[in-house]
């Protein structure tokens, strides 16, 4: 049976994530429960002690079956046990009792190494610099979003039918170009003089393609905060960013350039859409909720967020019958629309279709028919 090490901020960003391991032991290092303890006297965003609360309450009911410590079983045949720093075992190098990730890892290492993993160990966590030196200790790494469900965010949040946004062919070039022209205006011949603290070239073409992007926009933009072609350009990034390296931070990357975006065109209904769905990846199910319902309130037709309201109730307020409706309405938005309409109203109806099944497992059952 395989080993997995769950990390705080996994738990925190889908408390289902519990159960999404079948077949294998879902370790809980103890310190992650202090962190989840900490939640309910923090200040901090209401969606996260939620979250905190959630994850509290599922582990409560799995403790009726026994001693978490010991072990219990999980409904899909895993079993979940959580598991303390040993501290008659020395920590590896490089890591403290002081700092909490240091003693997360420390409990994945001590398991790899004492043979309380049979068939290997993966420590799933979406904090970038816990991926990193979790790697440098010979740990098997993955994020959640790249899990055995391929993570329910990248799997039903949808983004607008490219009103705002051209082929990837063409944004890549046309990124290229751009990055050309930043390159010989900013660190051409005369620029050092009118640019002294101008990033040198040689250090700049070190740097990831994303963050030498990032550096271009966040030029461009200090010389003109009005461009809003270039911010929402940044903005877009990061909610990449945030998908693709499951890294929170982006998030609120991400939501900071939408808003200042919408400030000045707050009538786009598309980016207020991404807005909220970022929103949603940082944490914050509330605010992501307003901000679909405002466009809805507009736009009652509007495809994306209706799409991604449903996603919002379902995954961050297990509201099943709010989920149900906002689906439901989905697929009578797009019955007898074009391909793209077609590919959404079939998305609509396996989130559907899941919302009834979580709902039952639930003892919520859901009523047939689209009257929740």
């Amino acid at each position: 049976m395989k080993t997995i090490v769950i990390d705080t901020n996994v738990l925190l960003a889908d408390p289902q994530s519990l159960l999404a391991f079948p077949d294998s032991e879902v370790v809980i290092p103890e310190t992650v429960l202090g962190e989840l303890d900490k939640l309910k006297t923090s200040r901090v965003d209401p969606d996260l002690r939620f979250r905190g609360r959630e994850v509290s309450r599922i582990l409560f009911e799995l403790s009726e079956q026994g001693s978490l410590i010991g072990g219990v079983d999980l409904p899909d045949g895993g079993r979940l046990r959580v598991v303390p720093l040993d501290s008659d075992v020395p920590m590896p190098e490089g890591l403290t009792t002081r700092n909490a990730d240091d003693r997360i890892l420390a409990v994945a290492f001590q398991l790899c190494h004492s043979g309380g993993c049979t068939d290997g160990l993966t420590m799933v966590t979406n904090d970038l610099n816990m991926l990193l030196k979790a790697q440098t200790y010979g740990l098997e790494v993955e994020r959640y979003a790249d899990g055995p469900d391929g993570g329910f965010a990248k799997r039903y949040i949808i983004r607008p039918f490219q009103r705002y946004r051209v082929p990837l062919g063409i944004l890549g070039t046309s990124l290229a170009v751009f990055a050309a022209i930043i390159v010989l205006v900013i660190w051409g011949p005369g620029a050092r003089d009118s640019a002294p603290s101008a990033v040198p070239v040689e250090f700049r073409d070190q740097l990831p393609a994303a963050q030498q992007r990032i550096l271009d926009y966040l030029t461009i933009l200090e010389r003109d905060e009005a461009n809003l072609d270039t911010r929402l350009s940044l903005a877009n990034l990061y909610y990449e960013l945030r998908l693709s390296t499951g890294d929170i931070r982006y998030s609120s990357l991400a939501v900071r350039h939408y808003e200042r975006y919408l400030e000045l065109r707050p009538e786009s209904s598309d980016v207020r859409a991404d807005l909220a769905a970022s929103y949603f990846y940082g944490g914050q199910t509330d605010r992501a909720i307003q901000e679909a319902a405002r466009i809805l309130e507009q736009d009652a037709e509007h495809v994306q967020a209706t799409f991604n309201l449903g996603v919002f109730y379902w995954r961050g307020r297990q509201d099943f019958a709010a989920a149900a409706t906002q689906f439901a309405r989905v697929i009578e938005l797009t019955a007898n629309g074009d391909e793209q309409a077609q590919s959404v109203n079939r998305e609509a109806t396996a989130a559907l279709e899941q919302v009834r099944q979580e709902a039952a497992d639930a003892g919520q059952p859901l009523p047939e028919g689209g009257t929740f």
